[in-house]
């Protein structure tokens, strides 16, 4: 009998065959420039800025839902309409101002790929913006980017991972996904999918248990571990 591969070894020993990645406050550093032009978008239309925590508490559901969390209660549809064109113009420029990887996810991603994983990235942020930071960050590394668009219901509908699923080619049964978020939880639960939550984003420890994390990475090298 022919002995194994090395390849075939590690395929072997692999829980998953794909990993659906979050993208804000899982993979990148998004939460400056979202805080900056939120705060642009306020203040273009006359109406009071908002706190960094604040806008760290407001993101998780799309640019559309963060702004409409950041506007004063009663504010009127059309400056309210005015505050989220102003953000989406300011943001799509300046996305990439201070956004970075977090620390250990280049290594981590790298680590996947040579493994052989199948990996893609489903994020309630607007295309545009998905597109452009898979384009800096992940080109060669991540297979799918997948953002905010017209016919495919947001998170934490399970639609945008279903997408993913079928360009990736890879059954649910076959798959993890890894949020820093409830939204992800819930995303996660809706798809079929396991979920693993990571501790360096936008939400705590205790927020993520008492949202139903049972599975929780402190570091990028965690979730190697974990896959």
């Amino acid at each position: 009998m022919n002995k194994p591969t090395e390849q075939q070894t590690v395929a072997s020993a692999m829980k998953y065959k794909a990993i659906i990645f979050d993208l804000d406050g899982t993979l990148t550093d998004t939460l400056e420039d979202l805080f900056l032009s939120t705060n642009y978008a306020l203040s273009s239309c006359g109406l009071p800025e908002r706190t960094l925590d604040e806008v760290r508490r407001f993101v998780g559901n799309g640019v559309r839902k963060l702004i409409e969390r950041a506007l004063p209660e009663d504010t009127d549809p059309k400056v309210a309409e005015k505050c989220f064109e102003t953000f989406r113009a300011h943001y799509v420029i300046h996305c990439q101002d201070h956004t970075c990887l977090y620390p250990g996810v280049a290594s981590l991603l790298m680590a996947l790929h040579a493994k052989g994983y199948r990996m893609a990235v489903v994020s309630n942020k607007m295309q545009t913006g998905v597109t452009e930071l898979a384009r800096s960050f992940f080109q060669g590394v991540i297979d799918v980017a997948i953002g905010e668009q017209p016919g495919i219901p947001r998170k934490p509908a399970p639609d945008m991972v279903r997408v993913a699923l079928e360009q990736l080619g890879v059954a649910a049964s076959e798959a993890v996904y890894v949020g820093d978020s409830d939204v992800d939880l819930l995303t996660a639960s809706n798809a079929g999918l396991p979920c693993i939550s990571v501790l360096w984003g936008f939400r705590n420890r205790d927020f993520l248990i008492a949202h139903g994390a049972t599975a929780l990475a402190e570091s990028p090298q965690e979730v190697l571990k974990m896959v």
